[in-house]
């Protein structure tokens, strides 16, 4: 059989070492020898000896789905063999977190990563509990994390003279050391919609970097 469908590109490879690598633009795999973790129903396909399992997510976790509706349901993946994951065709990346990084991911952005990785979930400070509150999860250590993203993520830098101002439904994530903050502001946009005209952002400040989806959540995408 004849296809430009199996061209070398598209053919999974067998692992030449342990851990993740991205196996296209839209999917990790992760040669799994041990444990890893990852987002609840991104597994695609997978091949050996594994076991998935629930894993819980303490306080944090519980009230993040109690007050947002939403949370990072994750599961735990054991053994020895393949996994493939992937979310909704979005873009996907790995990070390399090294002694002393912190990131700050948004849930939803969340696609897998290594059991070396410290996670938690944190409510984002001065965002008080506008629009139910605002969470992320704190990601610390020393290992690999995959993060997606619907489209081609902004990397923006942020310094101390020039603070950056996010839309909340559109961040991924942001260097953990930055201050966060809320910042107020008219919007055309809502005032149209026969909204408030208030629209309010997400004020990050300090040294470091922020990145954007170049789509805000549509509640299609925020229900998955």
């Amino acid at each position: 059989m004849k296809s430009d469908l199996f061209a070398s590109e598209n053919l999974a490879q067998p692992a030449a070492a342990p851990g993740m690598t991205l196996q296209n633009a839209k999917s990790v795999k992760y040669a799994v020898n041990g444990e890893m973790f990852a987002r609840q129903g991104s597994m695609v396909a997978f091949r050996g000896n594994l076991q998935f399992e629930r894993k819980g997510q303490g306080i944090g976790g519980m009230l993040k789905r109690a007050v947002t509706g939403e949370g990072l349901a994750l599961m735990s993946v054991r053994g020895q063999g393949e996994a493939w994951f992937a979310h909704q065709a979005g873009n996907c990346f790995i990070i390399d977190l090294e002694p002393g990084d912190a990131l700050t991911i948004n849930g939803r952005n969340v696609l897998c990563f290594d059991p070396t990785l410290s996670y938690e979930i944190k409510m984002v400070k001065g965002a008080g509990m506008t629009g139910g509150g605002l969470f992320n999860s704190l990601f610390t250590g020393t290992g690999k994390l995959a993060v997606v993203c619907d489209g081609s993520p902004i990397i923006i830098p942020v310094t101390a003279q020039a603070p950056v101002y996010v839309d909340t439904d559109a961040v991924v994530g942001w260097s953990a050391a930055l201050e966060t903050g809320l910042h107020r502001s008219q919007s055309v946009g809502s005032m149209i919609r026969g909204g408030s005209g208030e629209a309010v952002q997400l004020k990050l400040s300090g040294e470091g970097f922020v990145i954007v989806r170049p789509s805000e959540v549509t509640e299609t995408a925020a229900a998955h």
